[in-house]
């Protein structure tokens, strides 16, 4: 599934020039992925619309500075390495209070306990994209850097 999304977003300038879901499971087919892994991403594709068309009534101006505290089922489900880097990006001014909830949700969605940096890194470019958000050049590169490739060298 991962590597459907990163072809998306690297395929897809904005996710308007995305196709509708059933041209885009052709499209992906052709390319090779298989049927279980585009059903896979279409469906947490999906729920990604879904989530953010909640949480968008949220994004009004004065919801913009607030604080968030994880819950003890976000800590088992997430794990450290998620929560901190969600918390870097918030920090860095990159996610607002609605993204980062969408982030949440859909790395909830993942059912991986916890959520590796790499896959968390996923979620989060395409909420990222999805909505279209500015990134600043040094969250974007980090956002796309393979940690495991990284410890390896």
């Amino acid at each position: 599934m991962f590597d459907i999304l990163v072809y998306l977003f690297e395929t897809y300038y904005t996710p308007q020039a995305c196709p509708k879901a059933e041209v885009l499971a052709h499209k992906l087919a052709a390319v090779g992925f298989e049927d279980e892994e585009i059903n896979e991403a279409l469906s947490w594709l999906h729920g990604l619309s879904e989530s953010a068309a909640l949480h968008e009534p949220l994004s009004q101006p004065h919801h913009e500075h607030s604080t968030r505290i994880f819950t003890e089922y976000e800590h088992q489900t997430l794990g450290q390495t998620a929560i901190g880097f969600i918390c870097f990006l918030e920090n860095s001014g990159v996610l607002p209070p609605t993204l980062r909830e969408v982030i949440i949700e859909r790395a909830q969605a993942l059912n991986e306990s916890p959520v590796s940096l790499t896959k968390i890194k996923i979620v989060a470019l395409m909420v990222l994209w999805n909505n279209e958000a500015e990134i600043d050049h040094l969250v974007f590169e980090e956002l796309l850097t393979d940690d495991e490739e990284r410890l390896s060298h």
